[in-house]
């Protein structure tokens, strides 16, 4: 599955939920759908992970329980870009989950808004997103930002430099050198995000339900384990 076939797969999940129910989701459904979490070292492979999952989701799961969908990085800023997009999912979150929306933020970003606006904006999307349900989060902190949601699996991706180095520079048609030093200075860049506006370390293992060595465990087998695992918990 493409990167563009993805985002335009995406972007149809979203638009239904919103033109099937404008004025909101049925307020007679209660069980909020599950939602998966994504974090992963550079070149680790957390896009391919994101959509390998949803494909396997949507094999396995009972029937008539809808399509997932892949949100990543790139999805979010698209999203953001689109000055009435986050407005109507706002429109379509749940009354009584509205209330939780600002507190986590508020918990998450403090009282300083006017600071904190792009992150603030990038959290309200996440929480919204998440309350539709079916969806892979992959990255920009929504582990931390959905830590307490019910219906949550929080997923971790590790490999080992080497094979990181090399898909980056598969990737990015780079040399290994070249791609090393990308590998670094992203894996830099994304803990120092998370440090900064949530106070945690992306590395630690306690903020996943599942840490995964994508080395030893190639990206289809890890996307059956949790899969398996985020069907099992809806069936408890």
């Amino acid at each position: 599955m493409t990167s563009e076939s993805t985002e335009a797969r995406t972007l149809t999940f979203i638009a239904a939920h919103l033109g099937a129910n404008p004025d909101g989701p049925p307020k007679a459904r209660q069980k909020r759908r599950p939602v998966v979490t994504v974090s992963r070292q550079t070149g680790a492979g957390g896009r391919t992970f994101g959509e390998a999952l949803c494909a396997y989701l949507e094999k396995a799961q009972p029937k008539g329980k809808g399509p997932w969908a892949l949100v990543d990085k790139e999805l979010v800023d698209k999203i953001l870009e689109d000055d009435a997009l986050p407005e109507r999912l706002a429109d379509w979150s749940p009354e009584d989950h509205l209330s939780g929306v600002s507190f986590v933020i508020e918990e998450l970003l403090g009282l300083h808004r006017a600071t904190w606006r792009p992150i603030q904006e990038t959290t309200e999307t996440i929480l919204r997103l998440a309350e539709m349900g079916n969806v892979v989060l992959v990255g920009r902190g929504a582990n931390v930002i959905l830590a307490h949601r019910p219906q949550s699996f929080h997923v971790r991706l590790v490999a080992s430099t080497e094979s990181r180095v090399e898909n980056i520079a598969e990737l990015r048609g780079t040399s290994k050198k070249a791609a090393l030093a990308y590998v670094a200075a992203e894996d830099k860049a994304r803990q120092r995000f998370i440090r900064r506006y949530f106070q945690v370390d992306v590395n630690d293992p306690l903020l996943y339900n599942l840490v995964v060595n994508v080395d030893r465990t190639p990206i289809d087998e890890a996307a059956r384990i949790v899969g398996d695992a985020v069907l099992a918990r809806q069936e408890g």
